[in-house]
Formats: C-alpha cells, structure tokens, sequence
C-alpha cells in the first residue's frame, strides 16, 4: 500500500535550509514523484521521540486512566493509559521495523541515552559511520511512525485524541481583521511610514 504525501502537511516539517527539497518538504525523482523529503522524516521521528522521553521521564505516580469512546454505534468505551501505551508503541514498531544492527544502534543511542563516543567505542564505528546510521534509521522510522496503519505514531494530536475544535468564536475575536483587498487592477500599496 503506498502513501499520499501532500505538500500541506509536509511544508511545516521540512527544514528551511535543506538542499534537496529546498525548505517545500516533498522531492520528485525520476520514478516517483510527491516522495516525502529525508529533513521530513528526520522531523518526524524527533517529534515522536520528543514525546516518547516526556513521557519516560514523568513521574511514574502521574499516569493517567483515560476513558475513550469506541468507534461504532454501540456507544462503547475503554479504559486506558496513553503515556504508556505511546511508550509501548514506539518501542515495540522500532523493533519490528529495524533490522537487527540498526537495532542495536537506536536501544544504545535513542532508548538508554548513549552519547556518541560511547556507542562508538561499543559498536566499533567511527563517527561519521556512526551518524550516517542514526540518520538512516531516523528516516527508517519516520516514514514507518507515519504510514502505520490502521493508528499512526504521529501527528501526536490524533494519537492521543485530541479535541477537534469547531467553536472558534472566542478566537476569532482576538485576531485582527485585514482590511479588504483592493479592487483588481490596482496596484497593492504597503503602508509607509512619513519621514519627518
């Protein structure tokens, strides 16, 4: 099954600098087009991995039961703990998802917090082999945490269930109103400032 990637959703991840996609998120190849940028996928899995050590590092007193409704017409709900249930996930698909050296690569660095010197002097790397790797499977694991299916990784919002506003009356009125657009043919004119 392949993915649809759209330019909306991939603009706000993709790094404004990046020499591939120049800053817009998605790259055509030859073969492929509308194919998600690697600054996307990197960003990607930051996110995920942010949220991933928020929640390891909370109090372990401060977990939460949550009450979610099931989807279908019975009105059925659920018991369970998000954090830990995140927690769960994104150890459980990195496993399934990495071969078994790119494995032992994210448990040393990403899951028992090794600095690079020291996975290097374990695992035998030099540095630039050693990043070359943790950019590899950030990438690896960033499309992977985004086309899983049939419950995402991410956006983290959908993961955990967050509300969907619809009333956005109260906002509305703090945001200050543009004034209406000239009529077509004029020239558009930026307000200057008088100098004295």
């Amino acid at each position: 099954m392949t993915f649809d990637w759209s330019s909306s959703e991939v603009v706000g991840l993709a790094k404004e600098g990046c020499t591939h996609c120049l800053g817009m998120g998605l790259r055509s190849t030859a073969r492929v087009e509308a194919m998600p940028c690697s600054c996307v996928l990197r960003r990607i899995f930051r996110t995920c991995y942010g949220k991933f050590r928020y929640c390891a590092s909370r109090e372990k007193h401060l977990g939460k039961v949550c009450l979610e409704t099931l989807a279908g017409s019975d009105g059925n709900f659920c018991w369970g703990m998000k954090d830990e249930e995140y927690m769960a996930d994104f150890c459980l698909v990195s496993k399934r998802s990495l071969e078994t050296d790119e494995y032992r690569i994210f448990r040393l660095h990403f899951l028992l917090g090794a600095d690079w010197r020291l996975c290097c002097k374990l695992l035998k790397f030099d540095r630039g082999s050693f990043f070359h790797q943790v950019y590899r499977i950030e990438q690896k694991l960033g499309r992977v945490y985004r086309e899983l299916r049939p419950h995402a990784l991410f956006p983290l919002d959908e993961y955990f269930g967050g509300k969907v506003r619809t009333d956005f009356s109260e906002y509305y009125e703090k945001v200050r109103r543009m004034p209406p657009l000239p009529e077509r043919g004029s020239p558009l004119r930026a307000p200057l400032k008088k100098v004295a």
